[in-house]
């Protein structure tokens, strides 16, 4: 079956740097749409980025230009590069992935597989 696991997550000083992987299993990363998704406490599980099967990538505006996203085939990983970061960046991070057609891949209902979340904290 498909499983997905986070890590990479710390805590980091507001400026600083950290990069997610999901390592993927029971599937390939290059040929599903994949996405990382937020949640922080006491608030919906937003999209933050995502990688579709075609290799179109989509960016929730508070991360553009700070946040990559990106797929390792050889390691059957999903990445997520995160620079400049904010405190409000803190929250759990996901990972997700889907199989069929996605309409909008920044959408949590979207999705079909989920990992456990990795966590990150930002400090300013």
């Amino acid at each position: 079956q498909v499983q997905l696991v986070e890590s990479g997550g710390g805590s980091v000083h507001s400026g600083g740097s950290l990069r997610l992987s999901c390592s993927a299993s029971g599937m390939t990363v290059s040929t599903y749409n994949m996405g990382w998704f937020r949640q922080a406490p006491g608030k919906g599980r937003e999209g933050v980025a995502a990688i579709l099967s075609n290799g179109r990538t989509t960016y929730a505006d508070s991360v553009k230009g700070r946040f990559t996203i990106s797929r390792d085939s050889a390691k059957n990983t999903l990445n997520l590069q995160m620079n400049s970061l904010k405190p409000e960046d803190t929250a759990m991070y996901y990972c997700a992935a889907q199989g069929g057609r996605i309409w909008n891949p920044l959408r949590r209902y979207e999705y079909n597989y989920w990992g456990q979340g990795t966590q990150v904290t930002v400090s300013s």
